[in-house]
């Protein structure tokens, strides 16, 4: 997550603040983080999947590719698993549509 952190903070325009919206996964809310100056964690409610448009795409490839599926084997697991993010990948509309948050643009 520190590398993560830091290279979100590379990408930061100069005079520029980001603010990063994060679950409260625990290697999100360690104390060992390394947060840089120009970066403020906000995190979401506890237990608000719906707040989290992460969530909601993990949620579309169970819905349309992931579950109810049974395998052979890791390998047919792990192909399958790959033909649904690379169907999903495809569909960049998709996956803005459903990470869109209308109250994320209003200001």
């Amino acid at each position: 997550m520190n590398l993560h952190l830091a290279e979100i903070s590379k990408r930061v325009a100069p005079g520029a603040h980001a603010v990063l919206m994060l679950d409260q996964a625990g290697w999100h809310m360690t104390a060992k983080l390394d947060v840089p100056e120009n970066i403020t964690i906000l995190p979401l409610p506890a237990k608000c999947p719906e707040l989290n448009p992460t969530e909601n795409i993990w949620q579309f490839l169970r819905d349309n590719w992931l579950s109810n599926r049974v395998f052979d084997n890791g390998k047919a697991l792990i192909d399958h698993c790959c033909n649904a993010w690379n169907n999903l990948e495809a569909q960049p509309w998709t996956i803005m549509s459903i990470g869109m948050r209308d109250w994320a643009h209003r200001f």
